[in-house]
């Protein structure tokens, strides 16, 4: 997101999103969809009358009594929910050492959700947020708005350089007035935002996306290297080839996902990494199933 795309190669990235997605959506993902992300509620619909292994709690006794015998209400679920992709489109998210960056991978994620949604006849719409929330797409349906959100993810150039997932959970809550389906798409190198992902997840069903790239992970063996972070600038000389600063590296990267693997559980979200390495469509796949076995047990 912090590189500028000629229009041309634009448009040639949004197609090539647009037409895997699109079938990756169809093929693997809109049937789970409908059934792990239910809608708004129910609707009454009609009264009928009683039949044998009706639930006796929907008996109509109003009616019952008029007609002299027994008659139930029928409801329908409620299915139009609202989906609102939460994207991190900070410096960090331009790294990326394999595939593709971790903003490509973002707008890929974003899409397949997005295109699963809209073909069960949801809403959806974006919050793109870096150190300030620096653009709020509300929530449409259709395929030419989808195209439009996923635009906007490809093709965005920020205008700051840091991070501030607080921020963007606080405008979440503040803009959707009722229950949504969040995905928060993030490599999560951030601090303080634990107490807005809580009152988010107290409001919405919350799904942290975690975009992982191998150099999040561990540093290669390339001798006197110059890392510099993206988000401030600054620069430190380091010693790749030395197996200790290698160690103390990974150890690091360890503790951090620790940390927000606690937060994430404490706040029992469903998070799924998707990795620059790797598909991205096999855990989103996962993750459907597991919301799927969790809903047919209780």
């Amino acid at each position: 997101m912090a590189t500028t795309t000629s229009p041309t190669e634009l448009l040639r990235q949004l197609r090539s999103i647009e037409l895997r997605t699109s079938r990756l959506a169809d093929e693997q993902l809109a049937g789970t969809y409908h059934s792990v992300f239910k809608g708004q509620g129910l609707s009454f619909r009609e009264v009928r009358g009683y039949s044998a292994g009706d639930d006796v709690r929907f008996i109509d006794w109003n009616v019952s009594a008029r007609m002299s015998e027994p008659f139930v209400k029928i409801f329908t679920e409620e299915r139009e929910m609202t989906v609102m992709l939460v994207v991190d489109a900070s410096a960090s998210e331009s790294w990326g050492t394999v595939r593709a960056s971790k903003s490509r991978l973002a707008a890929e994620v974003a899409a397949l959700c997005a295109f699963s949604a809209i073909k069960n006849n949801d809403n959806v719409g974006l919050i793109l947020g870096t150190e300030v929330v620096e653009r709020i797409v509300p929530p449409k349906k259709g395929d030419k708005h989808v195209m439009r959100v996923i635009r906007e993810i490809l093709g965005f150039e920020p205008k700051y350089l840091g991070t501030d997932l607080k921020l963007s959970l606080e405008t979440l809550v503040k803009v959707c007035k009722r229950r949504s389906v969040a995905f928060v798409l993030s490599d999560f190198f951030d601090e303080g935002y634990e107490r807005a992902l809580s009152l988010a997840a107290a409001k919405h069903d919350v799904i942290p996306v975690m975009l992982v790239d191998p150099r999040d992970e561990e540093l290669p063996d390339v001798g006197i290297a110059a890392l510099e972070d993206l988000e401030t600038g600054e620069e430190l000389l380091v010693d790749t080839s030395d197996p200790k600063v290698r160690q103390r590296y990974r150890d690091a990267m360890k503790d951090l996902r620790a940390a927000r693997d606690r937060v994430f559980r404490k706040l029992s979200l469903d998070r799924v990494v998707v990795r620059t390495d790797r598909d991205f469509v096999r855990p989103l796949r996962e993750l459907f199933a597991k919301r799927a076995r969790r809903m047919g047990a209780r």
